[in-house]
């Protein structure tokens, strides 16, 4: 299938997060915080040809926004980022930007937005 202008936008909007995310990293004076999106949590993992998306039963209503960088854990332990890339109102998917190895997402796991903040 030739790629639509809709893929080629939604491909350069990822690679245009994935630099930004990349510098994001870089910044001496910045800290990482997990901010609390309510009783978020994956609601499925699923298999593309191209990719694994997670499903989250939490979207725009939730405060939640295209872009965001997630963190996903179990029983408080970090088990690794998500990049939100499709929300509705209450629903979201995102594609895997890191995982702790030797886990997996599953049906149940918390959801948290990762900010930056500046050290004080």
């Amino acid at each position: 299938m030739p790629p639509t202008p809709t893929m080629f936008f939604s491909a350069n909007r990822l690679f245009s997060f994935a630099v930004a995310l990349s510098g994001a990293g870089s910044l001496s004076a910045a800290v990482s915080v997990e901010r609390s999106v309510g009783s978020a949590r994956i609601t499925r993992v699923a298999s593309t040809p191209a990719t694994d998306l997670v499903l989250i039963d939490a979207g725009y209503e939730a405060g939640l926004r295209q872009g965001m960088v997630c963190v996903a854990s179990r029983n408080g332990e970090k088990l690794g980022e998500l990049l939100l890339v499709d929300l509705r109102s209450r629903v979201a998917s995102a594609l895997i930007l890191d995982l702790k190895s030797g886990h997996g997402f599953q049906s149940g796991d918390s959801v948290a937005v990762k900010t930056v903040s500046s050290k004080k």
